[in-house]
């Protein structure tokens, strides 16, 4: 049973690491906003937990189905849409149950499986000491007002837990002139979830960590929703307020710490010039975008067609 698990998680993670592609590829074109990059990773990251879809005609596995792919199905409906599983390895003659070409590489998966469990319940267990170690570090903190804490073990102002997030600053940043702009990004990580979502990636690349490429998503992830919170902060700005927002993130700059969503945690240059150059989105450029996130979810997330 458990062979049959990690052999279709396989499966999956192929699946992910050809749509997370696509994502690295849209990465480079600068004038799509991080909001929109940000948004389109939960592709690959829902190929790594969700191991059926349905069918499309017009898809990027249908059209990947003619050279290497395989298309399994699970559920066929006269009414609904027929529920497949995308399976790239294709080295078994039959699926359910499966029964392997070749021993050989039934022996491999059923000891894959047992490595990979071990490995993943260990990085599971690690991340959630992590979390908590992080979580001790605003121990003691003193509040400021609201859900804003002052405390001298942290570095670099910080949103801290999942269900009851709080703002931490470094103490000596109370008095500062760039706490309305610190406090503002910040509460947008609050408004966006994004502490849920760092989490949630760590998880993903927990499953998935025989995967190279869902460490390289993970990173990347990370760095598009630390700039994707930057633009819905400067949607709001004017010019004066923005060039203030730069010089307060490069003032605030410090290492990066893992669970939590710190304002200078990202690579600083790489956000300034973003910031700089940053142009607010229209209207009319919205609809563009969320019409390009569809189509995009449709290509990708899509399984060949039976």
């Amino acid at each position: 049973m458990l062979r049959e698990v990690f052999y279709w998680l396989f499966n999956m993670s192929v699946a992910a690491t050809v749509s997370g592609a696509v994502v690295l590829l849209l990465r480079l074109i600068k004038k799509i906003p991080r909001r929109v990059i940000a948004v389109l990773w939960a592709i690959p990251f829902l190929r790594m937990w969700i191991p059926v879809g349905i069918g499309g005609k017009f898809g990027l596995m249908t059209l990947l189905s003619r050279f290497t792919t395989k298309t399994v199905t699970v559920y066929e409906s006269r009414i609904l849409p027929d529920f497949s599983i995308t399976n790239s390895i294709c080295a078994a003659d039959s699926y359910f149950p499966i029964t392997y070409k070749v021993d050989l590489v039934g022996n491999v998966f059923s000891v894959a499986s047992v490595i990979w469990v071990v490995v993943a319940s260990a990085l599971f267990l690690t991340f959630a000491i992590l979390y908590f170690v992080s979580m001790r570090e605003i121990k003691g903190s003193e509040r400021l007002y609201d859900n804003v804490y002052v405390s001298d073990k942290v570095t670099s102002p910080s949103v801290y837990g999942v269900f009851r997030p709080r703002i931490v600053i470094p103490s000596s940043m109370r008095e500062s002139d760039d706490l309305p702009f610190i406090l503002l990004h910040e509460k947008r990580h609050i408004r966006r979830l994004d502490n849920v979502w760092r989490i949630l990636a760590f998880l993903t690349s927990a499953l998935h960590w025989f995967n190279p490429f869902s460490w390289i998503f993970l990173k990347c992830f990370l760095s598009d929703l630390e700039i994707a919170c930057d633009e819905a902060v400067l949607q709001r700005c004017d010019e004066d307020e923005k060039k203030k927002y730069a010089l307060a993130l490069v003032s605030s700059a410090s290492q990066k710490t893992v669970f939590v969503s710190a304002f200078g945690g990202a690579k600083i240059k790489t956000r300034v010039e973003r910031i700089v150059s940053y142009k607010k989105m229209t209207v009319l450029s919205a609809i563009a975008f969320a019409a390009m996130i569809a189509a995009l979810a449709y290509f990708l997330l899509t399984n060949a067609s039976v």
